[in-house]
């Protein structure tokens, strides 16, 4: 037989572009359309109804840069019409070569309620399926003219203050059509069949069959009068769709799915209105559809459609009554995972189950994470003591160098936890379902011979409006077809429990799930994240002291309405486009503003705490926040601090042999050489040099900074290849505004930017503290500051949620390699047997740890801490302006003086006036358990919660003590409901609770108030 398979494959794809599929929609009248320019920002449906509309055709242009416009479509289907399948087609003006991304449009009645999207793959509205002929027709439509921003370009567009203000679309179709039923099955035949043939192995029988079948399909269709041939055409398929699958044909769990980011390219106040598009086309669909199952994460975003679209989440409720729309993930927003605080990660889970439970009545079970830039070797822990037990995640296929072993795997925290997780091997969560990703995924897939099963989560998102009625005609035919991947559509917890029973020995990933891409994000958007690290830390004083009050002060009142609000903005705002830097300049310009305005809020309810427990008096009070005593007050207490002298030496000063400054406190003696470089920091009492001979710390380096391609996002590894050290010096002087510290301050020019840093020694502290501030004006720039130790780390041990992770300082494989960059939060350290050091932050992110070895023999291991980049997209002006960033150097730290300075330095001490001394609410005997957090528990119970964790790696039996009359202590999870728990003894006398923990364990204690 002569090969003519390129000939019919050609055919098949020329005919139904030009002839089929234009005539799904076969006869048509146009509608009248009428338009209404809302000035400035969305406004209410009601407003956009009652609007004055003026006349529109056809190929005008509307919508600048984040405007709306509202469009009236009018009109009447016509009487011989009657008894045939009805649609308006509303394009409005889409890229057809992007599913999102672009302009999008919600279409409502004139009751305004919401119908459906418009999007570019779903551009249809039903009217009737057999209409009557006569039916009138008036919509409106709210059009958002969102830019594109996809292309990484340099652009200004993505700010309302700095867009333009010409319009980005053309009106291209707005129109009533007969909607030609057998001819839109046609296409789904078609192509599915040429999306599996094409799959096919060239030498496949199957192949042929299909190609066949196609060929005397054609044959039958009438290019003149597709409708009324192509029940004919189809007929023609029939044999080769009804073709079972092979019995041991993969099995892929298809899964309805629509990935919002709540921001990236576009504000938070679009998502809004993009998650409530996306919502009524998932619930028109199932309306129709009853086998259809949609998976939406994100409580934020469920809640958004119930505060400004309650009509449609009624209807959303119905459906997830149903059990058709089914809410995933169990957090508050998929959120970052590598900055995210350990509380604050526990309050992802808090605030997103409670949301699923008090309005829905479901309890969610898996962890839906796609799209987060990595994942913390912390997460396992937190998934089970949130109540969840399965783990789902797909971006790790996006990283660079190694391709992650396993597709179905047990994932092993730090603490010896492990959750079972899946990995999707179709390499997206925005699926097709074509038969080109479902081949991918049966490939691609790594569990082969021991697993048979994958989930597929299809969809578009991000404004391309969700799974689509194509794509359930994919997954119809694909059931049980021969050559393909067995489709099923099903709930993700039917996929988890099938996968766990039939692979329940699964092998194991221990550690973090380090994303070898998307480094950058580490750094970007200094003060967002900023922002962020301080919020945490406010909450945890706000509530702190505000339980205190609440148990201690008759009448205090504990505000609990206030701080659920203000979890949730911080947590909004650990989105996993806003925390890491990658979103346009509108959102993180709004992220600042909010940032400044929970500050201020969390100090007035930490202030207003604070006077009620200190009482009327003059006395000045330190309150310590910090889980560690210092100063003589407390952890969670107040009191007479003790004199700096009490704890060593004054802090003296001197000139140093060959120019600058001699520091010492009888501790520590500091060298800084007269380019205002640290050239020694001596431990007096391990008589040890921390700075490696010959050798600078606290050096400013600054690196160009053009990776490929994902400019906030990445940085990429040849950026080392290229280095300035920032060692010319404007000036350099002593100062001392503190009598119990002395200061040198050093000021530096670079480029268009200025470095003013303070070195500060204190009387009694083992820290050698420093304040940089930067006027920042450098354009793809990457500021580093560098500490090249004198010590031999094999390892690097960086701060993470409730502990700590190891991480090699080598680069023996392309896995170490690979770990270029790292993520550390409050600490970062390293150290040889018997002696180490710590670099401490205030709110810095990114790292990075190297070692050499000298021509002495010594090994240097230099740690730099990533301080400000300055990409230029999505956002032009990244980081631009002046910053102040705080870093110590803790010479003969070790992990527990890591942890305990570290929590120092971002948790302040504040003075207030008062009567006396506070004693703190709770205390625990052993600095190894460290108070996470102390709060009233969610229910207003009065009850006390209490959030602990093991620090340092390994066991510990503590005692917590109670300072209030106590009826009894419960071990809870993170919705602080009972576990069946060992670690929590019962109350002894006095109020004493024991507790035991594991290496890293997390500890909720519950404690009922006699």
């Amino acid at each position: 037989m002569h090969d003519d398979r390129s000939i019919i494959e050609h055919r098949l794809r020329r005919v139904l572009k030009e002839r089929i599929k234009p005539a799904v929609h076969s006869r048509s009248v146009p509608l009248a359309v009428e338009r209404w320019e809302a000035p400035g920002e969305p406004v209410p449906v009601a407003e956009g109804l009652a609007a004055p509309y003026e006349p529109c055709a056809i190929g005008e242009t509307w919508g600048p840069a984040w405007g709306t416009t509202w469009f009236k479509v009018t009109g009447t289907v016509p009487a011989e019409w009657a008894g045939l399948s009805v649609e308006a087609v509303l394009d409005l003006g889409f890229d057809r070569m992007m599913p999102g991304f672009q302009c999008e449009g919600l279409v409502h009645r004139a009751d305004g309620s919401e119908i459906k999207a418009l999007n570019p793959y779903n551009d249809w509205v039903r009217v009737a399926d057999r209409a009557a002929g006569g039916e009138q027709i008036e919509w409106y439509v709210e059009g958002a003219s969102n830019p594109v921003l996809v292309d990484h370009r340099i652009t200004y567009e993505g700010d309302r203050h700095t867009c333009g203000d010409q319009p980005l679309y053309r009106l291209a179709r707005m129109d009533l059509a007969v909607f030609e039923t057998e001819v839109w099955e046609l296409v789904q035949d078609l192509e599915v069949l040429y999306d599996l043939m094409v799959q096919l192995g060239e030498a496949d029988a199957r192949r042929y069959e299909i190609l066949r079948a196609v060929e005397v399909a054609l044959d039958a269709v009438d290019l003149g009068d597709v409708p009324g041939t192509a029940a004919a055409a189809r007929a023609r398929l029939a044999g080769v769709l009804a073709a079972p699958a092979n019995a041991s044909a993969h099995r892929i769990s298809a899964v309805g799915h629509a990935h919002i980011d709540s921001a990236w390219l576009w504000p938070l106040r679009e998502t809004v209105r993009k998650v409530a598009r996306t919502a009524s086309n998932v619930v028109n669909l199932m309306d129709g559809h009853p086998e259809f199952v949609f998976a939406m994460s994100q409580a934020q975003q469920l809640d958004w459609i119930k505060a400004h679209r309650p009509a449609l989440f009624e209807r959303v409720k119905k459906k997830i009554a149903d059990g058709q729309f089914v809410p995933v993930g169990g957090m508050w927003v998929e959120s970052d995972t590598n900055m995210v605080g350990g509380e604050a990660m526990a309050r992802q889970f808090l605030y997103g189950k409670k949301f699923f439970l008090d309005e829905f009545g479901i309890e969610t079970h898996n962890v839906w994470l796609p799209d987060s830039f990595g994942y913390t070797a912390a997460m396992p822990q937190i998934v089970k003591l949130s109540g969840s037990k399965w783990f789902l995640t797909q971006k790790i296929s996006w990283s660079q160098v190694n391709k992650f072993p396993h597709h179905t795997f047990w994932w092993e925290g730090i603490d010896g936890t492990r959750v079972f997780t899946h990995f999707p091997p179709i390499d997206t969560y925005n699926s097709d379902l074509g038969g080109t990703q479902l081949a991918h995924a049966a490939r691609n897939y790594q569990e082969k011979g021991r697993g048979s099963r994958s989930l597929a989560p299809f969809g578009w998102g991000d404004g391309g409006g969700g799974p689509t009625r194509e794509q359930l005609a994919r997954a119809k035919r694909q059931r049980d077809l021969e050559g393909s991947p067995r489709v099923e559509i099903e709930r993700p917890d039917a996929f988890f429990e099938e996968a766990h029973a039939e692979y329940p020995d699964a092998p194991v990933w221990a550690g973090e799930l380090y994303l070898e891409l998307h480094r950058g994000t580490y750094t970007s958007q200094a003060k967002t994240k900023q922002g962020n690290r301080r919020s945490e830390s406010l909450l945890r004083e706000a509530e702190l002291w505000a339980a205190t009050a609440t148990v201690r002060v008759p009448g205090y009142a504990y505000p609990y309405e206030e701080l659920e609000r203000i979890w949730k903005t911080v947590l909004l705002h650990q989105f996993h486009d806003i925390l890491p830097g990658s979103s346009i300049a509108w959102v993180h310009r709004e992220a600042r503003a909010t940032y400044a305005k929970v500050g201020e809020e969390l100090r007035g309810i930490t202030l207003a705490a604070q006077r009620a427990l200190a009482g009327d008096g003059s006395t000045e009070l330190v309150f310590n926040c910090a889980p560690h005593a210092r100063r003589g007050v407390p952890a969670g207490g107040a009191g007479l601090p003790e004199a700096p002298a009490a704890a060593g030496d004054p802090v003296t000063v001197e000139g140093r042999h060959g120019g600058g400054r001699v520091l010492a406190n009888g501790r520590l003696r500091v060298e800084i050489d007269d380019r205002g470089l640290i050239v020694s920091a001596y431990d007096l009492q391990a008589r040890r040099e921390s700075v490696a001979p010959g050798r600078a710390a606290n050096l400013l380096q600054i690196h160009p900074d053009f990776p490929n391609m994902w400019d906030a996002w990445d940085i990429d590894a040849f950026y080392r290849n290229n280095v300035t050290d920032l060692v010319e010096l404007d000036s350099l002087e002593v100062t001392q505004d503190d009598p119990d510290a002395v200061s040198v301050r050093a000021v530096r020019s670079f480029g268009r930017s200025t470095a003013t840093q303070t070195i500060t020694l204190r009387a009694g502290s083992k820290t050698v503290d420093i304040v940089t501030e930067v006027d920042w004006h450098e354009t793809e720039k990457f500021l580093k500051a560098a500490f090249p130790l004198d010590v031999k780390a094999e390892r690097s041990s960086s701060e993470t949620q409730f502990g700590h992770v190891e991480r090699a300082t080598h680069t023996n494989t392309s896995w170490e390699a690979a770990k270029f960059e790292i993520c550390a939060h409050r600490w970062i350290h390293v150290a040889e047997p018997g002696w180490g050091a710590a670099i401490l932050n205030d709110s810095t992110y990114g790292h990075d740890v190297t070692r050499d070895v000298r021509p002495d023999g010594g090994q240097t291991t230099t740690v730099r801490l990533s301080l400000l980049r300055a990409p230029r997209y999505p956002d032009p002006e990244t980081d631009q302006g002046a910053h102040t960033l705080r870093f110590s150097l803790a010479p003969g730290a070790g992990i527990a003086d890591a942890v305990r300075e570290g929590h120092a330095l971002n948790l302040p001490e504040r003075t207030v006036l008062g009567a006396g001394p506070v004693a703190p609410l709770v205390a625990v005997d052993d600095d190894a358990v460290v108070v996470e957090a102390v709060k009233l528990a969610e229910d207003h119970s009065g009850d006390v919660v209490v959030r602990l964790y093991e620090s340092r790696g390994g066991r510990a039996t503590a005692t917590l003590m109670a300072g209030f009359a106590l009826s009894a202590a419960v071990e809870s999870d993170l919705l602080e409901r009972p576990l069946p728990g060992t670690a929590v003894g019962p109350v002894a006398d006095g109020g004493a609770v024991p507790l035991t923990l594991r290496p890293f364990q997390i500890l909720t204690v519950r404690l009922h108030r006699a």
